[in-house]
């Protein structure tokens, strides 16, 4: 009677490891260190007399430097992608693909390919597709059996095939093709489909001239619907397709193939010296910038780095600088008494060490680099938040204050542990907007910008919206109420210090439903009262944010204008602070402007206001519009217009650096039809100015914040349309 109650938890149980192994099998590939596929092949083939390998590759010098030539395909230049990408089964959705090539000339209607991935069949679809009539050298084009189009039916060509290799080691058992890196005269062709079949889609880099007969560095980083091509560490194109890569993609049973997709036709004809793969990040700040950007290096095969031998003879006498200097390389030294006054070169760190007897000194090191962005938690919220604020507090660490939307449940202080935020207090709220923290002397304090929504009964709203100031209190360890002020629709607070006093400006966005033109308050602190008091009346239009900040001797306050009942396209203002006050020092045109970030790189001080969107009367409102970074003008004394980035209703930028690189991330968080879209990390790029570099999915964005725990740098993001929040971990190298 008992075996039937002990086979049921049996079966589950192994039902369940089923499921979980299942589950374990269709991870994507991520993580992994760049994968050299050409030193892959080169091992494979070995090479022999005057620099011919087996198998028709070939190491041909051209322009001081060695490269690979193919004169046929050959089982040696492929490999199961197994062998490889293992511990995982999919395709990764953002990877990037660096190689360096020299082309002399590419015929017309002519398509090369520089690697592929093909799909395997077995024996008997081979022997079925023979006597189907598929003989070796085919008389249909492979993207005519494919069904590849370009997203709008258009049928590719790759011209003539050649026919009859005679050698055998052109395989008819290759299945369809779900990779491939293929140029031509026109442009450089990225294809993909999915392996649960569909039409073969490419992305085409037009306008590029890579048939020169010179070497060029390409680097191609996709992430879904985006995808970048930097030539030679200058030339950067953006491509965004209407099909996203495939999901679907599995890495298993299939094969990589070298400079063809297995076959005569699509041979590449040029030289490779490089073709790496990295999966999960994108490689352009690994590879670029470079002294040399036509041969920039991530890795390039030993045998074609050419680097000459040193002669070494055990007689020869070292010059006195030499025998009491030396210059170690490698990945551990160990610093003693013995060594000391000894170099180090660590290549993995790019950086240069001096043994004091104990420890090693740097002396010359390579700053951090952002290198790609990992989810580290996804935090549940009690409801959709609007605004973040990461602080830390003495003795206790980080924490992080979410206005959350709902009455109700009110909003919620998180403390960092463990890698990961945790609640760690409650505090009413009412329709919260945003957090600001500060500190005066020992004190620490937390204003909350309050809340509601309109009943009709505007003398009972305005009567009960108060935003509330909160103390941080030493024996209970908590937040409690300290004092409150009336606003309307509070926004924002902003807290600043000027010539030894502290102030708090408050955007008020609207009175009612329908009067945005109205005052928003600069609040002082009165040592004698111990209270926040008004001190000066500002007049805003749908104000959304305030920014602080100091050049030289003066202080500036910039507000966001979002909207002043009947469009949005209002003036912004910028405040200078004078004899006590605050005047108009600029007006800036914009869109529903949402937010202003205030930063610096070396000496250059920049603004960049978040659009939102453009409105006017009933008409259509747009989502996709520039958003502006403006740089201070000395000889002007006015901000001017540096540098306009395409957002999608952005309502936040957040600036942070990572070593000694520059970076901004902003949130989009609407396009016109959906919330779930991409928001961008931008890098500072000298008079390129910023450049995309990395693209995190997010669902309706409504706040960034930059923070680090010990050596790591984190970013998280709020959603206004969801109750969760993300804390991205950003790997550096």
């Amino acid at each position: 009677m008992s075996s039937p109650m002990l086979l049921l938890p049996l079966l589950l149980f192994l039902g369940l490891r089923v499921i979980n192994a299942a589950a374990e099998t269709r991870r994507p590939c991520r993580d992994l260190l760049p994968l050299d596929l050409l030193s892959r092949v080169l091992s494979r083939a070995g090479e022999g007399a005057r620099g011919v390998t087996g198998g028709g590759v070939h190491l041909i010098q051209s322009g001081g430097v060695k490269g690979v030539r193919l004169s046929r395909p050959h089982p040696s230049l492929d490999f199961p992608s197994s062998q490889h990408l293992v511990n995982c089964h999919l395709f990764p959705r953002e990877f990037s693909i660096v190689t360096t090539v020299k082309v002399s000339l590419v015929a017309p209607k002519k398509n090369e390919y520089i690697f592929s991935v093909v799909e395997e069949k077995e024996e008997e679809d081979a022997r079925i597709g023979k006597r189907k009539g598929e003989t070796q050298g085919g008389t249909e084009s492979d993207e005519e059996r494919d069904g590849e189009t370009d997203g709008g039916g258009e049928r590719l060509m790759d011209g003539e095939k050649r026919k009859g290799s005679g050698d055998g080691e052109n395989s008819n058992s290759q299945g369809q093709l779900l990779i491939g890196l293929r140029f031509s005269r026109d442009g450089l062709h990225f294809l993909f489909r999915g392996r649960s079949g569909g039409v073969m889609a490419r992305w085409v880099f037009r306008g590029i001239q890579l048939a020169d007969d010179r070497w060029h560095t390409l680097v191609l980083a996709f992430s879904g619907h985006y995808a970048t091509l930097t030539v030679d560490c200058n030339t950067h194109l953006e491509l965004v397709h209407s099909k996203s890569l495939p999901s679907d993609l599995s890495v298993q049973g299939s094969r990589f193939h070298i400079g063809s997709r297995g076959r005569w036709n699509g041979l590449f004809s040029g030289l490779i010296r490089q073709l790496v793969l990295v999966l999960g990040s994108d490689a352009t700040p690994r590879v670029c910038p470079s002294s040399n950007p036509g041969l920039a290096e991530l890795a390039v095969p030993a045998v074609l780095l050419d680097l000459p031998q040193k002669e070494t003879r055990s007689d020869l006498t070292l010059p006195s600088y030499e025998s009491e200097v030396r210059v170690s390389v490698g990945l551990e030294k160990t610093c003693s008494s013995s060594v000391r006054g000894q170099l180090w070169f660590n290549p993995v760190r790019r950086a240069l060490y001096l043994c004091d007897g104990t420890l090693w000194v740097p002396m010359l090191q390579e700053s951090q680099r952002l290198d790609y962005v990992l989810e580290q938690q996804v935090l549940s919220t009690s409801s959709e938040t609007y605004d973040m604020e990461v602080f830390s507090v003495h003795g206790l660490g980080l924490m992080a204050a979410m206005a959350h939307r709902s009455p109700s449940l009110g909003s919620a202080i998180y403390l960092w542990r463990d890698g990961g935020f945790h609640l760690y207090q409650k505090i009413s709220t009412h329709g919260a907007l945003s957090w600001r923290h500060f500190t005066m002397g020992k004190k620490i304090f937390l204003v909350v910008s309050n809340s509601r929504e309109s009943t009709g009964k505007e003398e009972t709203v305005e009567k009960d919206e108060l935003s509330v100031i909160y103390r941080w209190n030493k024996k209970t360890q908590r937040f409690v109420h300290y004092q409150a002020l009336q606003t309307h629709c509070a926004r924002d607070w902003e807290a600043f210090r000027i010539q030894g006093h502290t102030y708090l400006a408050v955007a008020n966005h609207r009175q009612g439903n329908t009067n945005h033109t109205i005052d928003s308050v600069v609040y002082k602190w009165d040592r004698g009262t111990q209270l926040f008091e008004p001190h000066q009346a500002l007049r805003t239009s749908g104000a959304y944010d305030w920014e602080a900040f100091t050049v030289g001797p003066y202080h500036f306050l910039a507000v966001a204008n979002a909207f002043d009942g009947q469009t949005t396209h209002v003036d912004s203002v910028i405040y200078v602070w004078v004899d006590g006050s605050f005047r108009l020092f600029q007006t800036i045109k914009t869109f529903c402007a949402t937010d202003w970030e205030m930063f610096q790189i070396g000496s250059r001080v920049f603004l960049v206001v978040a659009n939102g969107h453009q409105l006017h009367g009933n008409g259509p409102g747009r989502y996709a519009i520039n958003s502006t970074i403006y740089e201070l003008d000395m000889s002007s004394q006015l901000f001017l217009r540096f540098q306009d980035i395409v957002t999608y209703s952005a309502v936040d930028w957040e600036f942070f650096t990572v070593g000694e690189e520059s970076y901004l991330v902003v949130a989009n968080s609407f396009d016109g039809e959906s919330h779930s879209l991409n928001s961008i990390i931008y890098r500072w790029q000298g008079y390129e100015g910023f450049v995309p570099i990395h693209r995190l999915p997010t669902i309706g964005c409504s706040d960034w914040e930059f923070f680090t725990s010990g050596e790591e740098s984190y970013l998280i993001y709020s959603s206004a349309t969801a109750p969760l929040s993300k804390v991205f971990r950003l790997k550096t190298h």
